[in-house]
């Protein structure tokens, strides 16, 4: 079932909880007081206007929100540098379920699950963080996604934006380039080609409030990185004027290493599609197998060098 626009809740949320983190509260504050900026009740107005093919003829952000896992996160305001030049931006920090929000640190909490049963679950038994401001879907082509919504992750989507909305939360949606081996077998073309090809963006857009394309593996190749970024966006935009769009990238993707080159030149070229990223340090696991050793030092030296 579809969610209408009239549907989704207010945006305003308590924020917040309580743990103790490495750095000194005092100063985490201080720094990062602003780290919510515009609240998301303008939501238009934080995202860029775009034309059909992803120029912007209007930018209205002069900073890009950032997704960041509680344990990033806790990372990367450890160093001055980066907590000045995250100054500004929206913040959301991903929490596994049964985490607690980072203390000091405003940002707005975000839970994650690979699966919408599983989240909706969560949701309705009350499982969630107080303040909590919404949750997050992602969809993968591997054992924590259940196989039903690997073969339907709109349907999927469109299941847990009902229960999202009807209790106030936010729904963001990542949906991995892989799911096109499960939705479009056989094919020879490159997977984000595939995924374009899905209308992925487009329709996940209609339903969720945010969607964020797991565009990392491409980093090393701006050129493709920037396509796939620019199509997906425009796709999004065009289902759901109103959507927030961030795209992935990561200090320690599978495969050659990157380093904040990389990023750099990705953020440099997508900046003004997309409302933001999700800066991914991925530790070894179950869940990245085959990920490079984190490197938190690469996402550290690129939000340094980012003006």
């Amino acid at each position: 079932m579809g969610i209408r626009q009239g549907q989704r809740p207010a945006d305003a949320r308590p924020h917040g909880a309580a743990l103790a983190i490495a750095v000194t509260a005092a100063a985490v504050v201080s720094m990062l007081a602003a780290c919510s900026a515009a609240p998301p009740s303008s939501q238009a107005s934080l995202k860029p206007h775009t034309s059909g093919t992803g120029n912007v003829t209007n930018p209205q952000r002069s900073y890009p929100a950032w997704l960041l896992t509680r344990s990033a996160l806790s990372q990367l305001v450890a160093d001055p540098a980066v907590r000045d030049q995250l100054r500004g931006s929206q913040i959301y920090e991903i929490l596994q379920p049964g985490q607690q929000p980072l203390a000091g640190v405003t940002a707005k909490p975000v839970v994650t699950f690979a699966s919408a049963t599983a989240l909706e679950d969560a949701i309705t038994s009350g499982r969630l963080p107080a303040g909590t401001f919404g949750v997050l879907y992602d969809p993968e082509a591997w054992p924590f996604t259940p196989v039903t919504e690997q073969r339907d992750p709109v349907l999927a989507a469109t299941q847990a934006a009902a229960v999202a909305h009807a209790h106030s939360l936010r729904l963001m949606v990542a949906p991995a380039l892989n799911l096109t081996t499960v939705l479009a077998p056989g094919s020879r073309e490159p997977r984000w080609r595939q995924f374009l090809d899905l209308n992925l963006a487009g329709r996940l857009a209609e339903v969720a409030d945010l969607v964020e394309l797991q565009a990392q593996s491409l980093e090393r190749d701006t050129a493709t990185y920037t396509a796939f970024v620019r199509a997906a966006a425009s796709q999004a935009s065009g289902a759901n004027p109103r959507i927030k769009v961030l795209a992935g990238l990561s200090t320690n993707p599978p495969g050659a290493p990157v380093d904040s080159q990389h990023l750099m030149a990705a953020i440099q070229a997508t900046r003004f599609m997309v409302d933001g990223y999700w800066l991914n340090i991925p530790g070894q696991g179950v869940r990245c197998p085959t990920c490079n050793a984190r490197r938190p030092d690469i996402a550290i030296q690129t939000l340094q060098a980012l003006h």
